[in-house]
């Protein structure tokens, strides 16, 4: 699962805007803005683990190489969009690029934990 050379690319742009001296660093602070330019979210303490993981002499700055290793694992962590297209044809069973109440219903009270049929009406009453 290694990172397209698109990714690569944006990756790098998006670093080397917060590489304000272009010695080819940032700093671990400047890491959370990094990602969330690059449309992540990570809370804090996965930031830190983050960190704690890539900046292995602990001077505080991230080279391109770690934050890209950083990068490639936090991708992996994400359900492709590919993923998540092949789970929706599950659950959308005629093909119509919509998910009705009795498809959800049959997914739900099938495959997994199953849930009772009270438990799916409450479901969607809620979607």
């Amino acid at each position: 699962d290694s990172l397209t050379e698109e990714q690569v690319s944006e990756y790098k742009e998006a670093f080397s805007l917060f590489d304000k001296d272009g010695d080819g660093q940032i700093t671990t602070k400047e890491l959370g803005t990094v990602m969330r330019s690059l449309g992540q979210n990570p809370s804090e303490s996965e930031l830190q683990d983050m960190i704690n993981e890539v900046d292995a002499d602990n001077n505080g700055t991230i080279d391109f190489p770690e934050f890209l290793t950083m990068m490639a694992r936090k991708m992996k962590d994400t359900d492709s969009e590919e993923e998540i297209r092949e789970a929706f044809k599950v659950f959308d069973r005629d093909n119509n690029g919509f998910i009705s109440a009795a498809e959800l219903r049959h997914v739900m009270t099938s495959i997994g934990e199953k849930l009772t049929d009270d438990e799916v009406d409450e479901m969607i009453r809620e979607a």
